[in-house]
């Protein structure tokens, strides 16, 4: 049943096609996080695996919420990892193990596009889509991931 909610039947697909893309780059985020978080070693290896593990159960929250918009403008949600793979912005480092200052420098940079990516999501839905709720679903994640991005910078100054 196709949610009234004040959102062509069209914008309702758009918006939810736009977050399947933004789902896809946070489980690809996630997973990368998460993968750090096991294999970090050397000086800091406790701080860092706390902070990594910060990070990844945030994304966690920032999944499920995704997830449950796209629900609610009426679609499916995707949720297997060729789907994920086929959609992300951010790219996979397969085979990769990099030092500690290269894990946060890849999480800095995946994070620093996220908010880019997002900020002109948060743009098309506004003015394509005409969807508040989604774009205001989109500044809240833009905010996380500027903080996240904003932690792990410190430790490269």
């Amino acid at each position: 049943m196709t949610p009234k909610i004040g959102i062509t039947e069209a914008n309702l697909k758009s918006s939810a096609s736009r977050l399947s893309i933004v789902l896809s780059d946070e489980m690809t985020l996630y997973v990368k996080t998460r993968k750090f978080h096991w294999n970090i070693k050397g000086n800091s290896f406790m701080e860092l695996h706390k902070l990594f593990e910060t990070q990844y159960n945030e994304l966690e929250l920032i999944i499920d919420e995704v997830a449950e918009r796209i629900n609610k403008l009426g679609e499916k949600t995707i949720g297997t990892m060729e789907e994920f793979l086929a959609q992300t912005r951010l790219k996979e480092t397969p085979n990769s193990y990099p030092l500690q200052k290269d894990m946060i420098l890849e999480l800095l940079n995946d994070n620093e596009l996220l908010i880019s990516e997002i900020r002109k999501d948060i743009d098309t839905c506004t003015d394509e889509y005409h969807d508040a709720g989604t774009a205001d679903l989109l500044t809240g994640i833009l905010q996380k991931h500027e903080t996240m991005a904003w932690i792990l910078r410190r430790y490269l100054n």
